[in-house]
């Protein structure tokens, strides 16, 4: 192939997208190779995985990473915003509520309001801040142990690993959809039974905070049963059979049921019929979704055995369920 120089392009992207035009002479090459070239300080998996969540538009549409390059076609690329660098993660005397704890794995309580890893605006006050602190030996694990997520206003159950090799194993476990977590959901609307979410998953392509069920997403594959019916709501139990962000919210709202208090995807914030005035006080002050990863189910890295923990809602879901149950059938 032709050498030609790549157009001039900042390593560390600013936050607004970017739009490109691709040189005529990068013709046949392989889109997700073209953009790591543009995109120098990023690898191509990175690259690939802004491709998959709908970060990158080729002539108005989401093309794939294997796309071929025309030449002389324009590329949108929106990166995501750069975390803070993990040398520069801060030990602080962040509380932490320990569920389990050995030479290989943390398991951690998350409230509701408290932020995983440092991020914009959270730099000091994170999960990742107090796990240093407490256990300063993280800092020689890659991302301190980190191996899964939960939203900001998610409460629930977390996983930890405390050494590299612990973390590898773990890490493996989730991309081979291995870990059972199951979620403790309040939704809109009254379901009737459980069912299975099928839908694949990625970038809104208008709102970049969000996400949507899009033609080419990742598979994401979501789970309910109905554990409790109110009027106006349902509680449902959701499992996980793939880990996407916003999964469970996206696809309650997908089908009709967003769960309840979500600013994101909750749409128009509406009250369940039959509730008194307190009752109603407490709904509509329920700001946050309610969502809680009560149980988490996984293989242990060193000894095998396998593991479950469980997790009752944190006092503010719990009072919200207490409402809502005295408008049960």
């Amino acid at each position: 192939m032709e050498k030609v120089d790549t157009p001039e392009f900042p390593e560390q992207p600013a936050r607004s997208p970017h739009r490109i035009q691709l040189p005529p002479a990068w013709r046949g090459e392989r889109l997700d190779r073209a953009l790591t070239r543009l995109f120098g300080g990023h690898s191509r998996a990175e690259i690939q995985e802004w491709l998959g969540s709908g970060r990158v538009e080729l002539d108005g549409r989401r093309p794939a990473a294997k796309t071929k390059v025309v030449g002389g076609e324009w590329v949108i690329v929106d990166p995501p915003e750069p975390e803070p660098d993990t040398e520069q993660w801060l030990a602080r005397p962040v509380p932490l509520d320990i569920r389990h704890c050995d030479d290989d794995l943390i398991v951690l309580a998350k409230g509701p309001g408290r932020v995983v890893h440092p991020a914009a605006g959270h730099h000091e006050d994170t999960l990742v801040n107090g796990l240093l602190y407490r256990f300063p030996e993280l800092a020689e694990v890659e991302r301190a142990g980190i191996v899964h997520r939960l939203d900001r206003d998610t409460s629930g159950l977390l996983v930890v690993a405390r050494t590299p090799r612990a973390r590898e194993l773990l890490v493996k476990q989730f991309k081979a959809h291995a870990v059972d977590r199951r979620y403790l959901a309040v939704v809109q609307g009254e379901i009737t039974s459980g069912g299975r979410v099928d839908a694949p998953l990625g970038r809104h392509p208008r709102h970049r905070t969000k996400f949507a069920v899009v033609e080419g997403g990742k598979r994401a594959v979501t789970h309910y049963r109905v554990e409790g019916r109110y009027r106006g709501a349902t509680r449902i139990e959701a499992r996980l059979e793939t880990g996407r962000t916003h999964q469970v919210r996206v696809h309650m709202a997908h089908i009709g049921h967003p769960v309840l208090g979500d600013p994101l995807y909750g749409g128009k914030p509406r009250l369940p019929p039959g509730l008194d005035e307190e009752g109603r006080a407490v709904v509509a002050a329920f700001r946050r979704q309610a969502l809680h990863a009560g149980r988490l189910t996984l293989i242990h890295p060193i000894s095998g055995q396998e593991l479950t923990w469980e997790e009752p809602p944190p006092e503010d879901l719990q009072r919200l369920l207490t409402i809502l149950e005295a408008t049960a059938p």
